[in-house]
């Protein structure tokens, strides 16, 4: 999910700046947007009366991108495929996913699956999962609703226990000690600057979490960094993750929820109360815990 991260770690990144930039007027840089016009419904959607007429509705998930979503011997797998069928079952239809790639960053990546769909092939979804939030964003990509604020993601540090009997590692360590991270993710970015750079010998980079993880567990490197999901899903007996305080990382944790095409309000209305009552009655934390992942509310 190289690609994925690329897009999530500049997306992020930016929201940072326009968030420091822009603290009293989060769309102080709104710039109208242009909106699909006299576009046939098979292009943009459907509403929610059209969905409940058909018995279902198209969730967009990324492919290949455990523990969130992945297929399994051809069946759905994840939270967010689990927190989707929870929404479709609250709506009284039954959910069917469209496994996407990532494009160059997250506005293109709602522009294919949410509003107007890919340039070539792929298809517009009804609902898109994994959609980070930010007042600032929203101003930018005003062809969306973000709503439905499901969980909180953040940065750890993955570590081998027997590396560190006594005190868990903070990124100071990686001076002297390596530490794998995917590569061009926002955990990259971070430990590459840090303290001018002096970690750049001890980092080693990878494909994806996967396979930092993997290298983690099989001793090739003493820790890992990256999102708390991805690296609980990873852990073994050998291995434990901790959430250090990090120096001058303003986007250390982020909210995400889902995006509906700004035309269907009723749709977007049904999707966020559905996820609301799921959040006061504990299903979304149970699902987490399916998971064997650490449950973190949406920062509100």
């Amino acid at each position: 999910m190289r690609a994925l991260t690329v897009a999530l770690s500049l997306a992020l990144a930016g929201l940072s700046f326009a968030g420091q930039a822009h603290a009293a007027d989060p769309c102080a840089d709104y710039v109208p947007q242009p909106k699909p016009q006299n576009a046939g419904r098979d292009e943009v959607g459907q509403d929610l009366d059209q969905i409940v007429e058909r018995g279902f509705m198209l969730f967009a998930v990324y492919e290949n991108y455990p523990p969130y979503s992945w297929e399994e011997a051809g069946k759905p797998r994840g939270v967010d495929v689990d927190i989707a069928r929870l929404i479709a079952e609250e709506i009284g239809v039954k959910a069917q996913f469209n496994f996407v790639s990532s494009d160059e960053n997250l506005e293109a990546d709602l522009r294919n699956n949410v509003w107007k769909g890919a340039v070539i092939g792929g298809r517009v979804s009804n609902v898109m999962m994994r959609v980070p939030y930010d007042s600032a964003f929203k101003c930018r990509v005003e062809q969306v609703v973000f709503t439905g604020q499901y969980s909180t993601e953040s940065i750890a540090i993955a570590y081998v226990k027997s590396e560190y009997p006594d005190e868990k590692p903070v990124p100071a360590y990686f001076r002297f000690d390596t530490v794998a991270v995917e590569n061009d993710s926002i955990s990259d970015f971070y430990l590459t600057s840090f303290a001018g750079g002096q970690l750049a010998a001890n980092i080693t980079r990878y494909p994806d979490m996967q396979a930092a993880m993997t290298a983690l567990n099989g001793g090739e490197t003493k820790a890992a960094m990256g999102p708390l999901g991805q690296l609980e899903y990873g852990l073994t007996e050998a291995t434990d993750v901790h959430q250090p305080p990090l120096a001058g990382f303003a986007v250390s944790k982020w909210t995400l929820g889902v995006g509906v095409n700004f035309r269907f309000r009723p749709l977007s209305y049904a999707v966020d109360d559905a996820i609301y009552a799921a959040l006061e009655d504990g299903r979304i934390a149970a699902i987490f815990d399916s998971y064997g992942l650490s449950f973190q509310p949406p920062l509100r």
